[in-house]
């Protein structure tokens, strides 16, 4: 059975992303080639899944044929063996529950997957992957002290986690907590081992700033996130935004429609015209707008 690595398809995502970053005004040719590539990845992930599924199936039979063998005389009682293969079927039931939770993220059902993993930490507590996914989840069911509660046992078993300390980071934004919040982002760029946790500590600083009315800041940040992501359109808006409040109107307007134009598929492209034609028509642009948070996990 050849199951493909994660670590080959992450290979494959990599080089697709830095195309994205290059080829965003590409021709209909490149576009093509990229769908195509995106799609064959997807393609690849769903059938080392399902290989993966099958190895699953295939051990817990081998296990099974194990329990039934008999047991040598020199053996001691078999009550250890029992218990041996106990926490194996844990730990496969938890990742059971760990593939539910991240499904029921993507479906939006932020309360079920809460539950899925709190079920697979009391199959297999401590695995930071689950405590990982269930911070994530209550900080997108805005159940933000409990996010907080558990991103933070996270760092503490992992300092180095800088995907979890941007969410901490989010969370103290979401809070009001500005300081906590620059702190944990600032330190997560600083880390530098995580390119995603990079760029979105960068413009989630950038909303710290602006939420603070500091303008030339979180224009700053908001820029470097569009060096580093251009196609995190989101990026697009709130700069629009920093620039707004700062007076640097034309220039605001400019940005809006350079977000509109970077991707006509993306909501915020959408969102960045709403807000062009909203401040182009002498409306009022909205002061307070946190955005929500990004799936970053």
């Amino acid at each position: 059975m050849g199951v493909i690595s994660a670590e080959s398809l992450r290979g494959t995502l990599e080089q697709i992303e830095r195309r994205l970053a290059v080829d965003a005004g590409g021709d209909a040719n490149d576009r093509d080639t990229l769908k195509r590539d995106i799609i064959a990845l997807v393609g690849q992930v769903d059938g080392a899944m399902a290989d993966l599924k099958q190895l699953r199936d295939d051990i817990k039979r081998a296990a099974d044929r194990y329990k039934q063998l008999p047991a040598p005389r020199s053996m001691p009682p078999t009550e250890p063996v029992a218990a041996r293969a106990s926490v194996q079927a844990d730990h496969l039931g938890a990742s059971t529950y760990i593939e539910k939770g991240w499904s029921l993220i993507a479906l939006g059902d932020y309360p079920g997957a809460v539950q899925a993993l709190e079920r697979a930490l009391a199959l297999s507590p401590g695995a930071t992957q689950a405590e990982s996914l269930l911070g994530w989840a209550a900080m997108l069911n805005e159940n933000y002290d409990d996010a907080l509660a558990t991103f933070s046992r996270v760092l503490m078993k992992d300092p180095a986690n800088a995907l979890a300390r941007i969410n901490v980071g989010y969370i103290c934004l979401k809070k009001g907590i500005f300081g906590e919040a620059i702190e944990h982002l600032s330190k997560a760029i600083r880390l530098d081992n995580d390119r995603k946790a990079v760029l979105y500590a960068h413009y989630y600083l950038g909303l710290v700033y602006l939420e603070r009315e500091m303008y030339e800041d979180a224009q700053t940040f908001f820029r470097k996130t569009l060096r580093l992501g251009p196609n995190l359109i989101e990026a697009y808006f709130e700069l629009g935004r920093a620039l707004w409040f700062a007076g640097e109107r034309e220039e605001a307007l400019r940005v809006w429609a350079d977000g509109q134009r970077a991707n006509r598929f993306n909501p915020w492209a959408k969102r960045c015209g709403e807000m062009l034609a909203l401040a182009s028509a002498g409306g009022d642009v909205p002061r307070t707008q946190v955005a929500k948070a990004a799936p970053v996990a």
